[in-house]
């Protein structure tokens, strides 16, 4: 099992159409038996660090072709899915869209998100419970999004673990729907606070669910004063000019800090 949160070490299956590529989950890992307490600390840290190594080969590796990629994590069934079905036909017209998608399994998002006209792999966790810098670049050298594209990550859904890992994107974004509750953020505060923009989606169901716009908001800002916070409905498309601007504006900051060729 995964010394930081406990997941399975099933390995991860990375796949594109007819192609499927078996890759070990590689993560440091406890062995069956009592561990003190300051070991599991010190290998947690290793964890991370090993991780956060390889997350920034990949951030160096999207910084070098204009690539920008956002991880994009929530609860199942909040509509990342459905969310990046409506960005891709919205954008991609204008720009290369390109998803990696993180399940534990099934190829059904990966199918869902082909079907709407982005290139995708699936990464298939087994038992893990998020994705992370390993299986990203794995997943980048299948994939290989071309240069200027936007990256969406889609994680395995879970507010808990995909908080602690870096995957090499220029920012996480959360989503939320008003059918979980406004006091989302205050239970998982880890993830929150490492957003840099929260979505609140299927603002359409408002009138049907017990959901407080500005108490949501409240707790977003007390974990996170600098995340910007944006409403919408996926289903609907209310809202998701809000979203488009924000990827805009990403955009823009990514290409400025890009690297550029000296003559």
């Amino acid at each position: 099992m995964c010394a930081t949160c406990g997941c399975g070490d099933d390995g991860a299956t990375i796949t594109t159409p007819g192609h499927t590529h078996l890759h070990p989950h590689e993560h440091d890992h406890l062995h069956e038996g009592e561990h003190v307490h300051t070991e599991t600390i010190t290998l947690e840290q290793k964890v991370l660090a090993k991780n956060d190594e390889l997350a920034e080969r990949n951030r160096a590796w999207l910084a070098a072709r204009n690539i920008l990629a956002l991880n994009l994590t929530s609860s199942p069934g909040a509509g990342k899915t459905t969310l990046l079905e409506r960005a891709i036909r919205d954008l991609h017209p204008d720009r290369p869209v390109a998803v990696i998608e993180g399940d534990q399994e099934t190829l059904l998002d990966a199918e869902r998100i082909r079907a709407a006209g982005a290139r995708a792999v699936q990464v298939n966790t087994g038992a893990g419970c998020h994705l992370d810098a390993t299986m990203v670049q794995r997943a980048l050298e299948t994939l290989d999004p071309e240069p200027g594209s936007l990256l969406f990550i889609e994680n395995v859904g879970n507010l808990v673990c995909p908080a602690l890992f870096d995957l090499g994107e220029r920012s996480k974004v959360v989503v939320i729907s008003v059918t979980e509750g406004d006091d989302k953020p205050l239970k998982y505060p880890h993830m929150f606070a490492a957003a840099g923009l929260v979505i609140v989606n299927k603002t359409d169901l408002l009138p049907y669910v017990a959901f407080d716009l500005e108490k949501c908001r409240d707790h977003v800002r007390s974990l996170n004063p600098g995340a910007q916070i944006l409403t919408m409905s996926a289903a609907t498309g209310d809202g998701v000019a809000r979203w488009y601007d924000w990827i805009d504006d990403c955009a823009n900051s990514a290409s400025a800090l890009a690297p550029v060729d000296k003559i």
